[in-house]
């Protein structure tokens, strides 16, 4: 479990000010592990659903304990009840092309009382992580380190020309570790945008994973102007990021959602 820095204080972007030219992003951490019927009563009849659909238990967790905490954390910010916080997603692949959805799908954005709020939701392993802003569009991700994944094959569909050959000059005990580390950094932003996978990875490119997370080029008509990327500390076997599309300073405030969702972890 990821712990909050104890030096920074808790950043509620309701409070956020127009005047000011920072935005404020609060990043809720949370343990599938607290899936139960409690939470599973704060999802809607959409989410149950969709949730049903999961054939192994360890993932209809993750999605139970995501998707509460993204109602729960919204309702926190907005003032409001869970119950009247709402979600309207948007798939910018689909309405590029002039596609109706059959189901939503695609980034979702607060309705009800939360609207005008930002959201990303992510999970991998043990995390989950939800980022909340408000007026600055958001992407988190988390990966878990895994050598049981086709690195190699993955490498080739994520990382374009020269961001390849940077990965492969890493040192072989380093080197799955430095893919995830693309990767996070690469959904993150694509998670900001709303694009999602659909437009594949290799239209952003992204600095090496030994370096400060940076943009280098992003092949899109619509890329946005200003973005803010870093890489998260979400533990040692693990790999996260988060992108805000904001121009100035972005502070993140690293919080524990057991407190919110009112769970008493052992």
């Amino acid at each position: 479990m990821v712990h909050p820095d104890p030096s920074s204080r808790p950043v509620d972007p309701a409070a956020h000010s127009p005047a000011s030219t920072a935005v404020a992003c609060s990043l809720w951490w949370a343990d599938p592990s607290w899936a139960g019927p409690r939470l599973l009563a704060l999802l809607d009849d959409s989410e149950r659903a969709r949730r049903a659909r999961f054939q192994r238990a360890a993932d209809r967790d993750r999605y139970t304990v995501a998707h509460a905490l993204a109602r729960v954390a919204c309702a926190h910010a907005a003032g409001c009840a869970p119950e009247e916080v709402g979600f309207a997603h948007r798939c910018r692949s689909c309405e590029r092309r002039g596609e109706r959805d059959r189901e939503p799908h695609g980034k979702p954005h607060p309705a009800g009382p939360a609207a005008g709020l930002e959201m990303s939701l992510s999970h991998s392993g043990d995390r989950v992580v939800l980022a909340l802003t408000r007026g600055a569009a958001v992407g988190v991700d988390v990966e878990q380190v895994t050598g049981a994944r086709d690195v190699d094959g993955l490498a080739k569909y994520a990382l374009a020309g020269g961001e390849h050959a940077d990965w492969r000059a890493l040192p072989a005990p380093v080197r799955t570790a430095g893919f995830f580390t693309y990767w996070a950094r690469k959904e993150a932003l694509l998670k900001a945008t709303g694009d999602g996978l659909s437009e594949g990875l290799t239209v952003v490119q992204v600095g090496p994973p030994h370096e400060p997370a940076v943009v280098r080029s992003w092949r899109t008509p619509e890329a946005p102007g200003a973005v803010y990327l870093t890489d998260l500390d979400a533990g040692a076997d693990y790999r996260a990021a988060l992108a805000v599309l904001a121009p100035g300073e972005v502070r993140v405030a690293h919080q524990d959602a057991a407190p919110l969702l009112g769970v008493h972890p052992r």
